[in-house]
């Protein structure tokens, strides 16, 4: 096996939530590694920044506002990106957020919230562009899972909860689409450097605590994160399906 088994080109991928953190790694993961790419997310002025960083690849690139909670906007956004680019081969189902309060406390709104965003959304995109791969007898969906979708941590009810969820869709979808050329894979990164968890990386306290948990006694970088997805995304995988992959500097070792 050479390196051309890990070369994207001619490949086309959406990434959802790519306007920021993980996702926006991924995409420009992808697009290093020669493919097109659709960004997706909710606030236009970070789409078009990210867009605008993946031309400069020399990839064709184009963003797309995408509300993941609802199936008709799923469906309109998945419309819109198969009638740029014709076909997508790469789903890299990304879209989340999160709400910190222990279990007693917890909003039911906030983890309706939660739960759409994490879990729903990754089944509704995934239903929308799937079945063109399918079709077409080739794809990789990558579903961005945590850590903590199989260990626990105070204070991560819904957040838990919906990645626990991922890690069982991420195998139902790799069981159903096994002899259909469709791979379907999970990366279960811990912490790294987001917006999401900067109130968290903040907090000294909390802030060592990761620290001292993780064996590498670091957080990760979001650079570390670009091998994965590209293995993931590429031929180099055609043999791997269902699993889940811990990025975590060892955190889940003990």
């Amino acid at each position: 096996m050479g390196l051309e088994q890990f070369d994207l080109t001619g490949k086309t991928a959406v990434v959802t939530g790519s306007s920021k953190g993980l996702g926006e790694t991924a995409a420009t993961a992808l697009a290093k590694a020669g493919a097109d790419v659709a960004i997706c997310g909710r606030k236009r002025p970070d789409i078009d920044r990210v867009v605008g960083k993946i031309k400069d690849l020399g990839r064709d690139c184009a963003g797309f506002e995408l509300e993941v909670t609802s199936r008709q906007t799923v469906q309109k956004g998945a419309d819109e990106i198969l009638d740029h680019f014709g076909k997508i081969d790469i789903l890299v189902n990304n879209a989340g957020t999160n709400h910190r309060v222990p279990v007693l406390e917890y909003p039911e709104e906030e983890w309706d919230r939660v739960l759409n965003t994490n879990l729903k959304g990754y089944y509704l995109v995934t239903q929308a562009l799937v079945p063109q791969m399918i079709e077409r007898g080739w794809g990789k969906v990558i579903n961005i899972s945590s850590i903590f979708g199989s260990v626990a941590l105070a204070n991560q009810l819904a957040y838990a909860s919906s990645k626990g969820g991922v890690n069982q869709m991420t195998k139902v979808m790799a069981i159903e689409w096994a002899q259909k050329g469709v791979r379907v894979n999970a990366i279960a990164p811990t912490y790294f450097e987001t917006e999401m968890v900067k109130q968290i990386s903040e907090d000294k306290e909390r802030f060592n605590f990761i620290n001292e948990r993780t064996p590498m006694g670091r957080w990760g970088k979001l650079e570390e994160l670009e091998g994965i997805v590209i293995f993931l995304a590429s031929p180099a995988s055609d043999f791997i399906t269902g699993q889940r992959i811990l990025i975590d500097g060892g955190w889940t070792i003990w």
